[in-house]
């Protein structure tokens, strides 16, 4: 269940014999990160697959807003080694759907609603999210389906 964090600790060894600093503090955040998910709440647990890429995602948009931030304070040294971090760490997600394949999602989920108006639509994200298992943004669903519902 945990190969992500199996793989991220495995590249993390060769990076640390490889004497390459920034991955291996970048590699390490994330399998803390996924660490402390496992410990969080009431019970610690093992995650599962598409929770650990969640964490990993979650990760990776941290960093991009970092690196927002920092070029808009004027420190590119930062924001670069953020953006770097976050490139790190992309190549551990599944390749992201393109526009035209969300559309196709929405769109074949849409259609299989009974009335499409504005009380679907939370039925409508649920579905797309459940097959896109994060390949697409939460925000960019709601929007596809907001504008497939005609809201």
């Amino acid at each position: 269940m945990a190969e992500l964090k199996e793989r991220l600790r495995a590249d993390m060894t060769a990076a640390m014999k490889a004497q390459e600093t920034l991955t291996v503090s970048t590699l390490r955040m994330a399998v803390a990160a996924i660490q402390n998910e496992e410990v969080a709440g009431k019970a610690a647990r093992q995650l599962t697959a598409i929770e650990e890429q969640a964490v990993v995602a979650r990760e990776v948009r941290k960093r991009h807003e970092s690196a927002e931030v920092y070029a808009g304070a004027g420190r590119v040294e930062l924001a670069d080694q953020e953006s770097a971090e976050a490139a790190i760490l992309a190549a551990y997600l599944p390749e992201p759907l393109t526009d035209q394949e969300l559309d196709a999602i929405v769109a074949e989920e849409v259609a299989q609603v009974a009335d499409p108006s504005p009380k679907a639509m939370g039925q409508v994200i649920k579905a797309v999210n459940a097959r896109v298992e994060g390949r697409a943004e939460g925000s960019a669903v709601a929007a596809k389906v907001r504008a497939a519902l005609g809201l």
